[in-house]
């Protein structure tokens, strides 16, 4: 009983003197009915009637009951405590009044109430209360009579039975008192190391189940070491780790000696926190004991774990600020910045067509033209910077449309065919019949052909060649742009597709550009769910293979305009699905 009693204690109470104060009164309340009924039979009956004598024993069971149940549910035993000696204290006034006074042998109960407050409390003030509330006792069994119906009553020999039913429970208790395991109660006679490290101490056997487990699970982890019996540990385990659990165990059945693992145990919720499982890191340690088939399970609080893990969850927070404030800032500079360029390119048009009379100086009118194409090329930088700062937020509004996909490589080639004379660089086109149409976004496409021509010629030799070609393989057309340009070494590779990113530092470098056109490309690309892959070789050229899918992404509509999600731009290895490089020899 004691056992079970120990076991009803609430998970809060986590020193041993309280729980042991708290065990034994809801091991008392349990108990009281039963002694009370007895003598409620014995004493009432003739006086008071069947019905009125079970009302009281019903009444007596409920109180107590749910005195214990409360201190059990509540883990707060004060007001349960008055409470209890208020009906303790009435009780034995009835008692004894029923049993024709003080001078029953009935009387001798009041030492009852002082001895189970001092049980129960383990203190002298407890005992103190115990004694007023037997002295309260006697004072009110000289009013009962007046006040309940009692009949005449007599002193019998047989009211000998009711202290001696009572001193008999003495016996059991006052030998726990001096047994050792009694002892063991005491926090500082219990120096066992299992109480003494700070860890949990489990035993459990061939197969994970939970035999025995140390007190300080109600510290570390807040339960009752009996709520991890048998399958209790496995199941409060992150389902995740429950595949490494298992493995440590079959390792250990077959032979090894002992095992660690990092796993995350769920505890039990706080009545403010969060409804979400409350999962914490712990470290355990599996150990074989000698010459017995049973594990010895050491589960220790991971703090290191859990530090990393809250210094990757405020790293996170602050790069996602950073990201949203780079692309809030790059939005706004790139928008105050084409309001400018739009005024500049348009008045050097007007000045260059001489729309308001001749330049006197032939100098003029080139300087007026190269202030042209600078501000044309620095507002396609900006739009570079603009577009991509809208791919990485996610904020890429897509319109997707059925086209000819030969339409949208003839219009890169008339855009690009000046840049390609400039360097007598032959510009071909291998467009195969079976392109036919495709569904995507055609600026979207026709940006990827212009960067990828535009890249292809600038890291082309005079006199190369540059080939676009295309043809369709089962749903989706793949199309590819191939130079005979100066190739990428191999260290080169992981900084492709990045922003601002060339492949020569600012300091050697002999072609111009912001290092954009391929990062643009590659979120093209994903916002289309296609891939990409590039090869090639220092010195004898590259090769960039685009395919997308015919009929458009998957679960878009081609009648609305939409916005499709960007992954963040990131350093890509081989085999991604989004632009995936690769290098051949």
């Amino acid at each position: 009983m004691a056992a079970g009693c120990e076991r009803m204690v609430h998970p809060s109470i986590l020193g041993k003197n309280d729980r042991r104060c708290q065990g034994r009164f809801i091991g008392v309340m349990l108990a009281a009915p039963f002694f009370a009924a007895g003598a409620a039979v014995t004493l009432v009956t003739s006086g008071m009637g069947v019905a009125v004598t079970m009302a009281a024993i019903f009444a007596t069971f409920g109180l107590c009951w749910f005195a214990a149940l409360l201190v059990a549910a509540s883990g707060k035993m004060a007001f349960a405590g008055q409470v209890a000696l208020v009906m303790g204290s009435l009780a034995l006034a009835g008692a004894i009044a029923a049993a024709g006074g003080m001078a029953s042998p009935v009387a001798m109960l009041v030492v009852a109430l002082p001895f189970e407050a001092w049980w129960i409390g383990a203190s002298r003030r407890a005992a103190l209360w115990g004694a007023a509330s037997a002295f309260v006792a006697i004072l009110l069994q000289a009013f009962a009579g007046s006040v309940f119906p009692f009949g005449p009553a007599e002193t019998a020999a047989w009211h000998w039975l009711l202290p001696l039913a009572w001193a008999l429970t003495l016996v059991p208790r006052v030998a726990a008192l001096g047994s050792p395991a009694g002892a063991q109660l005491d926090p500082a006679t219990d120096d066992r190391l299992e109480n003494i490290i700070d860890a949990v101490v489990l035993r459990a056997g061939r197969h994970g189940e939970v035999l025995d487990a140390s007190a300080k699970a109600r510290t570390i982890l807040k339960l009752q070491p009996e709520l991890l019996f048998g399958n209790g540990l496995f199941d409060r385990i992150h389902l995740s780790d429950r595949v490494a659990y298992l493995s440590a165990l079959a390792d250990m059945r077959d032979g090894a000696s002992a095992r660690r693992l990092d796993l995350r145990v769920r505890l039990p919720q706080n009545g403010d926190g969060p409804t979400a499982d409350n999962y914490r890191p712990f470290s355990l340690e599996l150990m074989r004991v000698e010459h017995e088939d049973v594990f010895t399970l050491v589960l220790r609080e991971n703090d290191e774990l859990a530090g990393l893990h809250e210094e990757l969850a405020a790293a996170k927070e602050a790069a996602a600020s950073a990201e949203v404030a780079k692309g809030r800032f790059l939005a706004v500079v790139s928008h105050e910045l084409r309001t400018p360029l739009n005024a500049i390119i348009g008045f050097s048009d007007m000045l260059l067509h001489e729309m308001f009379g001749t330049f006197k100086d032939p100098r003029q009118k080139e300087y007026v033209g190269l202030v042209k194409e600078s501000g044309q090329h620095l507002l396609a930088v900006v739009t570079s910077i603009l577009d991509v700062s809208r791919i990485e937020a996610g904020a890429y509004a897509t319109e997707p449309e059925p086209f000819r996909f030969v339409e949208a490589v003839e219009m890169c080639q008339s855009m690009m065919r000046l840049q390609a004379e400039a360097k007598n660089i032959d510009l071909q086109a291998q467009i195969a019949p079976d392109a036919g149409e495709i569904n995507a976004d055609r600026r979207a496409v026709q940006q990827i052909l212009i960067n990828l021509v535009s890249n292809a010629i600038k890291f082309t030799p005079d006199g190369g060649d540059v080939v676009v070609g295309a043809k369709r393989i089962g749903s989706r057309v793949h199309f590819w742009v191939r130079d005979t340009g100066i190739g990428i070494a191999e260290e080169d590779f992981a900084n492709l597709g990045k922003p601002f990113m060339q492949i020569q530092n600012d300091y050697t470098r002999r072609f111009e550009g912001t290092g954009l056109g391929l990062s643009l490309v590659k979120g093209l690309v994903a916002l289309h769910e296609g891939t990409m892959s590039i090869e090639s070789m220092p010195g004898e050229g590259t090769t960039v293979t685009i395919s997308l899918p015919v009929n458009g992404p998957k679960g878009r509509s081609t009648d609305k305009p939409g916005v499709l999600p960007m992954p963040a731009a990131k350093a890509e290895t081989k085999g991604d699905r989004h632009g995936s490089l690769r290098k051949t020899a």
